[in-house]
């Protein structure tokens, strides 16, 4: 009887550590869409939004009003890219729209494919920055020795909080090399 009663036991404790498990699986699935849900709600880690039609930039212009825009490039250590921009800072107006470059070198012997990820500080900036071109649209692909100036045109809206008059827009660039399809097309 013991026997028994130990078996049914065990059988309970392996439902419920399968169930345990299945959770957890499921929960680790809806964590990437949950975290993008919070970031959007709340303008938690500076995600920027996607690209904006030329047709809403330079509606409004505030000419009273500039606000300090930093400009910051990041990479991946093993990548060896040269990545900059062209200037660190400028004052822009609310509304008017501005083209920085980003200079990006490929000193390797082989092609590379980059991919640049934008964020904003402070957070609550992130949704006022608008991007109408950005190299962070698409990957990058660079030759061996290249060198390419990539264009952000961008403006900020006017309905930026008067609080916030300096903004921070950070881009870290990876590598993509292996997962990149335009890596496998231009290898052909």
């Amino acid at each position: 009887m013991t026997k028994n009663v130990a078996k049914g036991n065990n059988k309970k404790l392996a439902v419920k550590l399968l169930f345990a498990v299945v959770g957890m699986f499921a929960f680790g699935f809806a964590l990437v869409p949950l975290y993008d849900v919070i970031c959007d709600i709340t303008g938690l880690n500076g995600k920027t939004g996607g690209r904006v039609e030329v047709a809403e930039a330079g509606q409004l212009i505030e000419e009273d009003r500039e606000v300090t825009v930093q400009f910051i490039a990041h990479q991946n250590v093993e990548m060896g890219w040269e990545f900059k921009p062209s200037v660190n800072q400028m004052r822009v107006k609310p509304g008017e729209v501005h083209v920085v470059h980003y200079r990006v070198s490929n000193p390797r012997d082989t092609l590379m494919v980059g991919q640049a990820i934008p964020s904003v500080a402070p957070n609550a900036a992130a949704g006022h920055l608008n991007k109408i071109e950005c190299f962070c649209f698409a990957e990058q692909p660079l030759q061996a020795g290249e060198t390419v100036d990539m264009a952000l045109r961008f403006f900020v809206d006017p309905r930026l909080p008067e609080e916030i008059t300096k903004l921070t827009l950070s881009y870290t660039l990876y590598d993509i090399t292996e997962k990149s399809k335009t890596a496998a097309v231009a290898s052909r």
